[in-house]
């Protein structure tokens, strides 16, 4: 094996006639397989079906007397509002529960400052002209749909280990009124996996917006999501906030969407006492509440923060082999080769990977030739355009384990004959 980047033109061509009559043979199998989207399985999804076994009339009055059958509680109950608050480390007074989906918090949150405005704003961003979102990159492809869909300018904002280049995002922050807000996946990043630093927390705490209507969405997705030994720890960012007087700059959201069930889980919104009381006054004319019986069903069946652990230490056993394996794949079949890097994360549901500028896009068209559906090249940059084509997000939790030894093998192929096409090409 050889180091494809020591090769001369002979060598290379050699090899990738090698590998090009492989990759005929792959093809010929008829795969069909998908690594596209970080979802649970069927599997993972059974071991929360007891959650369903509970008797219905237990959960029908919450702690205070309320039937949850009927209207009110527009905040949430009182025990998921605690339960899930003692999660993020806050008061319940401070969480707001909402449907299924933090996405579609975030989506209405968007929208509300848009239309509506944003406690403490002047005016709705809608009659502000031309607005701004800060992208930490690569980062969550749905995040970025959102301010596409209404025609917001966005921004890349590299990431690192610690976190967004925050020096990058003071500049911006602080001298462009026209910054409304930052994208964040503090723990576990989407989709390196990366958990921001103490000193990165701090950082966004400490922020003096030009705009008196900027915010951070916090999207604390993975909050509870480690599956190693170690997990991770993130610093709480409104205890950071509380030094800087900064509460009001963060909204926070996190679901149960990969705790329970992704179709069927309980969402949350936190936020400062005065935005929690803004919101729930718009939130009124909007809805009278969500879904309060599934609120009750997850604090009964989920009990605590630390009934929560004992329920994930059961998702990480069943996901930490399925990232084993990838990595383990990643490492015999493309280290030998100086081809790529990759993140070797300690939760959360992905693993980035950068091949050689220019390789993403015919890797992933090599993949789907050959049977095998990955994320678009891309997907993880703001419009879908990822400036050097070299990273793809892998997502090892929907495959069975044998699927995943398909997958892998014909992604490591395909990534070996872009990078030899990308090198004579260059040559």
């Amino acid at each position: 094996m050889n180091n494809y980047l020591e090769m001369n033109k002979d060598e290379m061509r050699a090899e990738l006639d090698e590998l090009m009559a492989k990759y005929e043979t792959v093809k010929s199998r008829g795969l069909k397989l998908d690594m596209s989207r970080g979802k649970p399985d069927p599997t993972q999804l059974n071991l929360s079906m007891d959650m369903l076994s509970l008797n219905p009339y237990e959960l029908i009055y919450s702690r205070k007397g309320t039937d949850v059958r009927n209207y009110g509680e527009l905040a949430g109950v009182d025990e998921a509002k605690e339960l899930f608050g003692e999660v993020l480390g806050l008061p319940m007074e401070n969480i707001i529960m909402g449907g299924q989906s933090s996405l579609a918090l975030m989506y209405d949150c968007v929208i509300k400052a848009l239309v509506l405005g944003v406690c403490g704003g002047s005016q709705p961003w809608g009659q502000q002209g031309q607005i701004r979102f800060l992208c930490p990159v690569p980062g969550y492809d749905r995040h970025f749909r959102i301010c596409q869909e209404f025609g917001m300018e966005m921004i890349n904002i590299p990431m690192t280990p610690e976190g967004p280049d925050m020096e990058l995002v003071r500049q911006y922050v602080e001298s462009d009124p026209s910054v409304k807000g930052i994208w964040c996946v503090p723990k576990y990043s989407n989709p390196q996996g990366y958990t921001y630093s103490d000193d990165t927390v701090r950082a966004f705490a400490a922020l003096k917006p030009a705009a008196d209507d900027f915010r951070i969405f916090w999207d604390n997705a993975y909050i509870v999501h480690g599956f190693r030994d170690v997990d991770d720890e993130l610093m709480n960012i409104f205890d950071a906030c509380k030094e800087f007087g900064s509460e009001d700059m963060v909204y926070e959201f996190m679901s149960t969407s990969k705790v329970t069930f992704s179709g069927a889980g309980v969402a949350v919104l936190a936020a400062s006492k005065r935005n929690v009381d803004f919101l729930l006054k718009q939130m009124g004319v909007q809805t009278i509440g969500y879904d309060k019986i599934n609120q009750v069903r997850h604090v009964h069946y989920l009990k605590s923060l630390d009934g929560i652990k004992e329920h994930m230490k059961k998702q990480a056993d069943y996901l930490r082999p399925k990232f084993d394996y990838v990595l383990t794949a990643l490492e015999t079949g493309l280290s030998p080769y100086g081809v790529g890097s990759w993140t070797n994360p300690n939760g959360g549901y992905f693993i980035s990977y950068d091949g050689l500028p220019g390789t993403a896009k015919r890797c992933v068209a090599l993949c789907a030739e050959a049977g095998v559906k990955l994320t678009n090249a891309g997907a993880p940059f703001p419009y879908g355009r990822d400036p050097e084509d070299k990273n793809i997000r892998i997502a090892p939790s929907f495959p069975s384990i044998s699927e995943l030894h398909g997958s892998m093998e014909v992604f490591c192929l395909c990534q070996r004959i872009a990078a030899l096409e990308t090198l004579l090409a260059q040559a």
